[in-house]
């Protein structure tokens, strides 16, 4: 099974912080690239950061400095850590996975052609 879930989106003021998290299925969880991602209303799906097998982690322009991708091998869960939140970043956020090169996430790191996707969860910052 693939099946990945999010949670942990809401609404928070400019400057907050939110951590979402994304249970993964064991059998993708140890065998994928995961990433997170978002798409606002009216724009194309953005790419976030992503972490491979081994743990090393690659960020997009828009998620440096201010979120961090993480993973809890004990609990098949992704992190998304975002602080300093701004209203621009008011989207559905997704975490995906990616198995077809055996955990190792491929250039370019912003792409958003992942195969397998979870629901979404929505996050939304007020000024």
């Amino acid at each position: 099974q693939v099946w990945l879930v999010e949670s942990g989106g809401g609404s928070v003021q400019a400057g907050g912080s939110l951590r979402l998290s994304c249970e993964v299925a064991a059998y993708t969880y140890v065998s994928a690239c995961l990433g997170w991602f978002r798409q606002a209303p009216g724009s194309e799906r953005e790419g976030l950061a992503m972490i491979g097998l081994d743990g090393r982690t690659t960020y997009v322009n828009s998620a440096k400095g201010r979120f961090t991708i993480s993973k809890d091998n004990a609990k098949n869960s992704l992190y998304l850590q975002m602080n300093s939140l701004e209203p621009e970043d008011t989207a559905m956020y997704y975490c995906a996975a990616d198995r077809r090169w055996e955990g190792n996430c491929r250039q370019p790191y912003d792409r958003t052609d992942f195969p397998d996707w979870g629901q979404g969860t929505q996050v939304t910052v007020s000024s």
